[in-house]
């Protein structure tokens, strides 16, 4: 592994911790050479199929654009990031299980959903009004009453 700051090759593991459900390690470094100290990450590389939008094409599915998705849901509501992961794993795992080459963004989109209303109210309803494009206050009205008594 390359040091990110004086770019030799060579660095000793501090601390190594198991993340996401032990799916993926996080390491702590410091290089040989200079002393500086990181953190890098691995993880099982999935096979996911390719994900099929509703104008038909497609793409490679992103774990980073869901993450950012659901972080956009979520803001400054009190939700962990840990939790939003997890939901991200939870995604991951379900779409895998299907042993297909493609699924649809709609799928993803209906999973995701279903997740967040269950997580949190706001949040589903944040996510519902963009993923359902919403156009007016009276679709946002229609969403909220569909979740049943606060």
């Amino acid at each position: 592994m390359r040091c990110p700051r004086c770019n030799k090759l060579g660095a000793r593991v501090l601390d190594s911790r198991p993340l996401r459900h032990g799916k993926a390690i996080r390491r702590r470094r410091e290089c040989e050479h200079c002393g500086a100290r990181y953190t890098t990450y691995e993880q099982i590389e999935e096979h996911l199929p390719m994900v099929v939008k509703s104008d038909g094409r497609r793409e490679a599915f992103s774990r980073a654009k869901l993450l950012h998705g659901l972080k956009l849901a979520c803001s400054k509501l009190p939700i962990p990031r840990s939790r939003l992961e997890e939901l991200v794993d939870d995604i991951e795992t379900a779409i895998a299980d299907l042993g297909s080459d493609e699924v649809t963004s709609r799928q993803i989109g209906e999973s995701v959903m279903d997740r967040l209303r269950r997580l949190h109210p706001v949040a589903y309803v944040r996510f519902a009004s963009v993923y359902r494009r919403f156009e007016d206050a009276g679709q946002f009205r229609e969403e909220v009453e569909k979740l049943g008594p606060g």
